[in-house]
């Protein structure tokens, strides 16, 4: 009676026929073309899992260049940013500093059409009661600066030094409610009074006649009575007349020449009075 399963080869006998397979498949690799083909097949089959296996280490590289990348963006708009605000510095102090030199020049061209001694002043200070229309200078009784002193800009009559220190001086703007000048028209010389009205854009004449002629357009200057400022100073410019039948008087409204808060720099009329005070 025959078995029913009849042994195979032995372990032994499979692994040496396997290892002369392998070594006959090598030795026709390395010295025949006969397993090309078999080698180009296998090659692309294979490419697909060689990309899959590298997925990973392309994605990490990708992530850590993505996130550099970002860095350095960063990085370099934070650099643009400073360098912006830098040079917009710059730029406002050129800005500041070219203003600066035109309202000098202003200055200096106005200071040619006064007949007495000025003297440039810088405004160092401003009273913080809004009802109190007062700047500080930095000149004094050392520079020839007293009470009376009369403060103008390039463009007009700023006020009078009321309070004067020895390197420093309180100055009363026209605009202030408690100022009141002598003036006169310039086209037919009518005098009367402009007083502030603590508005630093508007000031009004006080006890014109209804009849006075004054119209809108006239400019104002300093009469010189009272003997309180030189005649001649540009006091501001009639911007509106109104006159009432049954009122004796007219209403005019006045627009100061100078800029009475935005002019940094300042002349200081210095009489021979001032100065004999100034002096010790």
């Amino acid at each position: 009676m025959k078995p029913l399963f009849s042994r195979g080869p032995s372990p032994e006998s499979r692994i040496l026929l396997l290892g002369l397979v392998a070594v006959a498949l090598i030795s026709i690799g390395l010295f025949t073309d006969w397993l090309q083909p078999l080698r180009e097949r296998a090659a692309t089959l294979a490419a697909p899992f060689y990309q899959i296996t590298d997925t990973p280490g392309r994605v990490s590289d990708w992530v850590a260049e993505s996130l550099q990348s970002r860095e350095e963006l960063e990085q370099e708009n934070d650099r643009l940013r400073r360098r912006l605000l830098l040079l917009e510095h710059r730029s406002q102090l050129l800005a500041a500093v070219r203003a600066e030199n035109t309202q000098l020049k202003e200055l200096m061209n106005s200071a040619e059409t006064v007949s007495e001694r000025v003297l440039v002043a810088e405004v160092i200070g401003v009273s913080p009661d809004p009802q109190e229309h007062v700047l500080v200078i930095d000149k004094g009784r050392d520079d020839g600066v007293g009470p009376g002193t009369p403060i103008m800009d390039a463009t007009g009559l700023l006020g009078q030094v009321i309070e004067a220190g020895s390197s420093s001086s309180r100055v009363l703007l026209i605009t202030d409610a408690s100022h009141a000048l002598p003036v006169q028209v310039l086209r037919n010389s009518v005098r009367a009074v402009v007083e502030g009205t603590g508005d630093l854009y508007r000031l009004k004449l006080r006890y014109m006649a209804n009849t006075s002629d004054i119209r809108e357009g006239d400019l104002l200057l300093t009469s010189g009575l009272g003997g309180r400022f030189p005649s001649g100073y540009p006091v501001g410019e009639v911007i509106s007349v109104r006159r009432d039948p049954g009122r004796p008087f007219a209403d005019a409204e006045v627009r100061p020449q100078g800029r009475m808060n935005r002019s940094r720099f300042v002349l200081a009329v210095i009489s021979e009075q001032d100065e004999s005070a100034g002096t010790p």
